[in-house]
């Protein structure tokens, strides 16, 4: 999943950034309200974290405006003020949920977790398609009877080509939502990735999930 982390706090940037790379999500993130818009405008986010006190655009008013423009992205917004008033305002606007600093990593990630199950149902956190299961909890993988180990960014290009199977992805969009906006187009990253994934998910298997369409992307379908 992709999340969007605006907030100016260089510290707390930071830790943010990490701690979510290491479970697996792919993160961008603004130190500016001005900029941290545009790419909530541009780009195509799972959630946004969003600080309230931010230079240039307030954390408000960019809610007010995704939420003006019908974008229903999740949208956690953290706060160091203690003023119930804005909090409530906040969750008027469209926010799905808040937290107030200091925080721990791990509420945030469970916040993260929770507003994905609303968002999606129940079943979000188990992804399946002819046999193959991810547990986007414990971050397990089986085909069959066979248990796989993937790392994080394997398992990242597997669950965004499962939650829309038969649907063709080129190579930047698997970039966009894997690596961060900015990573090289011309990289061989993703075709690297997608080698991997078919002599863990497809070897030994006589239907092979991982298809190339050539000329466009890949895809996953029961051919």
């Amino acid at each position: 999943m992709r999340i969007l982390v605006i907030e100016d706090e260089e510290k707390i940037l930071s830790f943010v950034r990490k701690g979510l790379a290491e479970q697996g999500y792919t993160v961008d993130t603004s130190a500016n309200g001005n900029e941290g818009l545009v790419l909530a405008e541009t780009h195509s986010y799972d959630a946004i974290v969003l600080d309230i006190m931010l230079p240039g655009r307030d954390g408000l008013s960019i809610l007010r405006r995704l939420r003006e423009k019908k974008n229903n992205v999740p949208i956690i917004i953290i706060t160091a003020r203690s003023d119930v008033s804005e909090r409530i305002e906040g969750l008027e606007l469209g926010a799905d949920d808040y937290l107030a600093k200091p925080f721990y990593l791990e509420e945030l990630i469970a916040r993260l977790k929770s507003v994905f199950r609303r968002a999606s149902g129940e079943g979000l956190n188990l992804v399946e398609f002819e046999g193959l299961k991810l547990n986007l909890m414990t971050r397990e993988v089986h085909r069959g009877d066979t248990e796989i180990s993937l790392a994080p960014r394997e398992f990242a290009v597997l669950e965004l080509l499962m939650r829309t199977p038969s649907r063709v992805l080129t190579r930047t969009q698997i970039l966009e939502h894997v690596w961060e906006y900015h990573f090289d187009p011309d990289t061989n990253l993703v075709d690297v990735y997608i080698r991997r994934l078919r002599r863990k998910i497809d070897a030994g298997f006589d239907r092979k999930l991982i298809q190339t369409v050539r000329g466009m992307g890949y895809t996953i379908s029961a051919q």
